[in-house]
C-alpha cells in the first residue's frame, strides 16, 4: 500500500519548515501546493503545484484534478493555510476583516476537506489535518474574528471525523499558540523567550506521528501551547539521554 502526502500552503513560513521535516518520512509521493514553489532540491517523488485563491471552489476543484484516486493508496493531507487579523474589539471591528478571516481560515478548510474527502472515498483511506489555533478554544480580547474562524475549523473537523468514518477518513486539527516564524518574531520583539515557541519542523514531526496513527486518532483538536526547554546536551532530539 502506497502512502501519498499533500501539503497545502507549503511555501509559507510554517509550510516550509513542515515540508523539510516531512520530506524525510516514508511517503511514496509528496504533493506541495502553494502560491509559489518551495526552494528544495529536486526529488523524483515531489510534485509542486501552484494554486490560486483556495477560497473559491472552482480553484480547489481544479487543484484536486491533479491527483487521481487509487484503491492501492492511502492519502494524507496537512493544511497550513490560515491568516490572522487582530487588535480590535468587537465594536471596532470591520466586517471586511471578519469576512477575510472566515474566507482564509474556514472557507478554504471546508473546500479542501470537501474535495479531499472525494479523493479518499475512491482510495484505500486516509487522514486530513488542519491548522487551528489556541484562540479557537478560548476567547481572547481583540481576536474575535480570528477566534470565531478557528473555532469553526474545529467544528468542521469534528463533523468530518464523524462522517469520514464511513469512507475510512480520519480528521483532526492542531491548535498552536504561537509558532516560531520570522513574522511572529517581528511583532513580538526581542524580550521574548523564543525557545518556548514551537518550531515549524517540530510541527512537521507531530503531523507525521498523527498520520502514523490515523486509524485511531480522529475528531481531536490537539493543543500545542509551546515547547518545554531542555538543554540539548542533556536530551537529544530522539529523547535519548546523552552523557
Amino acid at each position: 500500500m502506497e502512502k501519498h502526502l499533500l501539503i497545502f500552503g507549503a511555501n509559507g513560513a510554517l509550510g516550509q519548515g513542515v515540508t523539510k521535516a516531512l520530506l524525510q518520512k516514508d511517503y511514496k509521493k509528496i504533493y506541495l501546493f502553494g502560491s509559489s514553489k518551495v526552494d528544495i532540491p529536486e526529488r523524483g517523488n515531489v510534485i509542486q503545484i501552484k494554486t490560486g485563491n483556495l477560497s473559491e471552489e472552482a480553484e480547489v476543484a481544479k487543484t484536486f484534478d491533479n491527483i487521481k484516486a487509487s484503491k492501492e493508496t492511502l492519502y494524507f493531507l496537512f493544511s497550513t493555510i490560515g491568516g490572522f487579523t487582530g487588535g480590535k474589539r468587537i465594536w471596532e471591528s470591520d466586517i471586511k476583516d471578519f469576512d477575510n478571516m472566515m474566507n482564509i481560515n474556514l472557507k478554504t478548510s471546508f473546500l479542501i476537506g470537501k474535495y479531499f474527502s472525494g479523493l479518499v472515498k475512491g482510495s484505500a483511506g486516509g487522514s486530513i489535518l488542519f491548522t487551528s489555533a489556541m484562540t479557537g478554544l478560548a476567547a481572547e480580547k481583540g481576536k474575535m474574528s480570528y477566534g470565531v474562524s478557528k473555532s469553526s475549523v474545529n467544528f468542521l473537523v469534528e463533523t468530518l471525523a464523524l462522517e469520514g468514518a464511513d469512507i475510512n477518513l480520519s480528521a483532526n486539527s492542531i491548535a498552536p499558540f504561537i509558532i516560531d516564524t520570522p513574522a511572529n518574531r517581528s511583532w513580538m520583539g526581542n524580550n521574548y523567550d523564543y525557545e518556548t515557541l514551537v518550531k515549524p519542523a517540530e510541527i512537521g514531526d507531530l503531523v507525521h506521528s498523527i498520520f502514523l496513527n490515523f486509524r485511531i486518532i480522529s475528531g481531536n483538536v490537539i493543543k500545542v501551547p509551546g515547547r518545554i526547554k531542555i538543554q540539548d546536551d542533556i536530551i537529544g532530539p530522539d529523547f535519548v539521554i546523552k552523557k
